[in-house]
């Protein structure tokens, strides 16, 4: 039983579906467990409880109208805890996301907390974030410049 998911109205099924279904199993393990890129609704799971559920915006006419020149709304943001904010955030640009704020600490928000947000193809904004010790960070990131 799902306690609770996310569902996302899409006019841009194809589109948001091909980049969920390429970094939800990559970032958190999720696998899809009903759907496919022909629509009208996919979803993915952890486990057995849901993650993320995508729905054709046609599917729930009149209920729910696209009005794409309106652009993002904002009023639903993803929130999604994975290993590397850096890592993640160069996966979801490479698969087709649009930055919206890039990798940084926000120890305003929590202890170690760092984040970085992306809009997916449909525009919908998906906060990445991740808790770890900063020197750890430091470590990890030096390994890879050159020189060291």
């Amino acid at each position: 039983m799902d306690a609770l998911h996310p569902r996302l109205l899409t006019a841009r099924f194809d589109a948001t579906f091909r980049f969920y279904d390429a970094l939800l199993p990559a970032l958190l393990g999720a696998t899809r467990s009903r759907g496919a890129a022909e629509g009208p609704y996919a979803s993915w799971d952890v486990g057995d409880q849901g993650v993320l559920a995508l729905l054709d915006r046609t599917a729930m006419t009149p209920a729910a109208t696209p009005d794409a020149a309106s652009g993002p709304d904002d009023r639903t943001m993803l929130v999604s805890r994975v290993p590397d904010v850096d890592t993640a955030y160069a996966a979801c640009l490479a698969h087709g996301a649009a930055p919206a704020a890039p990798p940084a600490d926000r120890p305003e928000w929590g202890p170690t907390l760092r984040t970085a947000h992306v809009r997916d193809p449909e525009g919908n904004l998906w906060e990445l974030q991740s808790y770890e010790d900063g020197q750890e960070r430091v470590s990890r990131h030096s390994e890879e410049l050159p020189g060291h």
